[in-house]
């Protein structure tokens, strides 16, 4: 059965959101990428819209705390890192060299806060190590965790099964967990099938 399209905008102003692709369980910078697709209708979802939004999409996936506060500047700049993950992930699938642009964006994020557990001292609990989070960091520390695993994946063995989805006009990513499977989800995979079965009707 053929899929329909979605409608040009939900009454409430809620965007559909599109199911997890495979891998995004384990990876949060392939979700990270994810988290702004395009839909068919010319739509796009973008889960990291709004500063509301994105601190949803983040405080969701435990990388800043409940008290933590978002404002434009902080989501403008995690939409920012996102369009160079992507870029990243583009050119590994594809694969051809890096935007150097977006392997500096990705670096800068690694080494703006320190990532290994700092030595604090107190007079109750003596000497321990801690990972701070101070709260106008804490968006910094988040973009740093999402860097961090991006370059994981690039350089690790889940590289070799990076894929993007091949349903026009869907532009997400998914690690391949069956066999040589590149579609993001059983719509997108729908969506193929009723084209190709509609192809071979009208003799295309």
């Amino acid at each position: 059965m053929k899929e329909a399209a979605p409608s040009a905008a939900p009454a409430d102003g809620v965007q559909p959101v599109p199911p997890p692709a495979p891998g995004a369980d384990r990876r949060p910078s392939l979700d990270f990428a994810d988290s702004t697709a395009a839909l068919p209708g010319g739509q796009r979802y973008d889960a990291l819209e709004t500063p509301d939004t994105a601190r949803r999409w983040l405080l969701g996936r435990d990388l800043i705390a409940p008290d933590v506060r978002m404002y434009e500047v902080c989501a403008a700049r995690t939409r920012t890192l996102r369009g160079h993950v992507r870029a990243l992930f583009t050119a590994r699938v594809e694969e051809r060299m890096a935007p150097a642009e977006s392997l500096r964006a990705v670096n800068e994020a690694l080494t703006r806060v320190p990532t290994a557990p700092l030595l604090t001292w107190d007079e109750t609990d003596g000497p321990r190590r801690v990972q701070l989070h101070p709260t106008d960091q804490a968006v910094d520390h988040a973009l740093a965790a999402l860097a961090a695993d991006a370059a994981d994946l690039l350089t690790g063995p889940d590289a070799a099964l990076l894929a993007a989805c091949g349903a026009a006009p869907c532009d997400r990513f998914l690690l391949r967990t069956h066999g040589r499977r590149h579609w993001c989800s059983t719509r997108c995979g729908d969506r193929v099938r009723a084209a190709r079965a509609y192809a071979r009707r009208s003799g295309a």
